[in-house]
């Protein structure tokens, strides 16, 4: 789907087929990377207020300003969620900046790691080394891989499965169908959570209601969570859940002092926050109808 993006006098605006009418811009100060890999455009700005924005396909993926926000509650909703997570697969996320949060937990002993598109990830080491740190835990193991094709060969492997992609656009679109999702159930463990990018409950209420509906066909228990991320379009975004087990609404285990201190947004009041949902996309939710 082309994308119309513009830099008109110093600012950048994403102007996106999936949020009709609308744009969200940032004031630049210079474009520090700007290059097309195999699969899509990569972009690094320095942004005058939000220091260096990664933009791929013309969609702002995240800023310095408040990429923690998505990170944070992407990672650790989950990983609370589960009561010992000790096998961890991230599919896509190729900033690092799950990889960054999971780290933080000590009782995890394998992270494998799967992204298609290797030249994130040689970006973000280069722009982006807060969160490109993620990929020097000697837990992870790397595999520059289609996730499709690669979860597609494990069966009961992981405690939890995180899915950190970008829109339903590009090489990211057939992550949001269902094969892939039934893909994602067959390779958890007993008792094992996935947690996917859900994206705006105002913006892309199809894609919202798919998402939930898909998850709620193949897993025990289902639940959507949103977390305000100022960048994004509408200034929030979605985490969708399914378990087949623990209560994904509430933290499974207390959080130690040392890692809470290490962190800017998650904490356990806001993991059971997050699931408290406005009455249109509780309705919406409920009956599937995006004008409930």
């Amino acid at each position: 789907m082309k994308n119309y993006n513009r830099i008109t006098k110093g600012w950048f605006s994403e102007i996106c087929h999936l949020w009709p009418g609308a744009a969200n811009s940032f004031e630049i100060e210079s474009v520090l990377y700007n290059k097309k890999s195999k699969f899509q455009q990569i972009e690094v700005y320095q942004t005058r207020h939000h220091g260096r924005m990664l933009v791929l396909d013309g969609i702002v993926q995240l800023t310095e300003f408040d990429e923690f926000a998505y990170h944070e509650m992407l990672t650790h909703i989950p990983m609370f969620a589960h009561p010992n997570p000790e096998s961890v697969l991230v599919i896509g996320g190729g900033d690092g900046g799950v990889l960054r949060e999971i780290g933080r937990h000590d009782g995890v002993k394998a992270i494998d790691f799967c992204e298609i598109d290797e030249s994130v990830m040689t970006v973000s080491k280069a722009f982006f080394p807060k969160l490109a740190c993620g990929f020097d835990d000697p837990r992870v193991n790397i595999f520059i891989r289609d996730g499709i094709e690669f979860i597609q060969e494990k069966s009961k492997e992981y405690d939890l499965i995180i899915v950190d992609s970008s829109d339903p656009i590009g090489p990211a679109a057939d992550l949001f169908e269902k094969p892939f999702y039934r893909s994602l159930k067959a390779a958890l463990r007993p008792g094992g959570i996935m947690a996917t990018q859900g994206e705006s409950l105002f913006l892309h209420k199809k894609t919202v209601i798919k998402l939930a509906q898909m998850t709620k066909a193949l897993f025990p228990l289902q639940a959507y969570a949103h977390v305000l991320v100022p960048t994004y379009p509408g200034g929030h975004i979605g985490l969708c859940l399914g378990s087949l087990g623990p209560d994904l609404r509430r933290p499974s285990r207390s959080i130690h002092l040392d890692l809470q201190t290490q962190l800017k947004y998650y904490n356990p009041e806001i993991h059971e926050a997050a699931f408290i949902l406005p009455r249109f996309a509780k309705q919406m939710l409920e009956t599937g109808d995006e004008n409930a």
